[in-house]
């Protein structure tokens, strides 16, 4: 069976870990992982079956009607290009797998916005940031990402200060940590749309957090 090509949008670096990681996770279940950013451009020919927006700097505050004064690592070129492929991938119904600040990005492009500092709201969590699974996360029973993970609480990692407040349009909050902060969102609908606040490509050893990407890469081949 021919791999579907999953475009997975991210930073511009040369150096890209979660790109790698991306990658590695997405080959794994089957899927044909096609780099994206404002230094990687696809050729034109290529048609997505699914998308992934993956992690990275801060989104800029205008576009989510954030303090345009407060300290942030945002980077405009980003926002602009991931903007545009996720209004893509929604008028043309292409599943979508958002990555921290992806799901983010999906929510604020669907009008909905953002905690833009969760650190003062935080005091059962801990705020360092992490790439190990010390962190709980509580799934929505019934919920679609309960049904994909195949669980109801998670232990993930966490790199993230900024975290979905008001959900956008059609978008359901199915996951929270213990401070009650929003770790995942998903569409409400038939819309293959999930979002998590933590990194899964960087467990994807997890079997839990590898279906993920076996849900999307299944989703590109309609076989749901």
């Amino acid at each position: 069976m021919a791999r579907p090509n999953i475009g997975v949008t991210g930073a511009g670096k040369r150096w890209s870990p979660s790109w790698w990681c991306l990658r590695l996770a997405i080959w794994l279940v089957g899927g044909r992982p096609v780099r994206i950013s404002v230094r990687h451009q696809p050729p034109a020919s290529i048609a997505f079956a699914a998308m992934v927006i993956s992690g990275g700097s801060d989104i800029s505050p205008e576009h989510y009607g954030g303090e345009i004064t407060a300290p942030v690592k945002h980077d405009p070129d980003r926002d602009e290009l991931e903007m545009r492929w996720i209004r893509h991938s929604l008028k043309e119904q292409i599943p979508l797998l958002g990555i921290c600040r992806g799901a983010q990005l999906i929510n604020v492009v669907r009008g909905g916005n953002l905690h833009q500092d969760i650190r003062d709201l935080r005091s059962l969590t801990y705020n360092r940031p992490g790439l190990l699974p010390t962190k709980q996360v509580f799934v929505t029973p019934n919920s679609q990402l309960a049904e994909i993970v195949g669980k109801t609480k998670l232990r993930v990692n966490s790199l993230h200060h900024q975290a979905v407040r008001d959900t956008g349009r059609g978008l359901a909050i199915v996951a929270t940590d213990l401070d009650k902060i929003p770790q995942a969102i998903e569409c409400e609908h038939d819309e293959a749309i999930i979002g998590v606040q933590w990194h899964p490509e960087y467990l994807f050893y997890v079997p839990a957090q590898l279906r993920l990407f076996r849900w999307l890469v299944r989703c590109a081949r309609r076989e749901l």
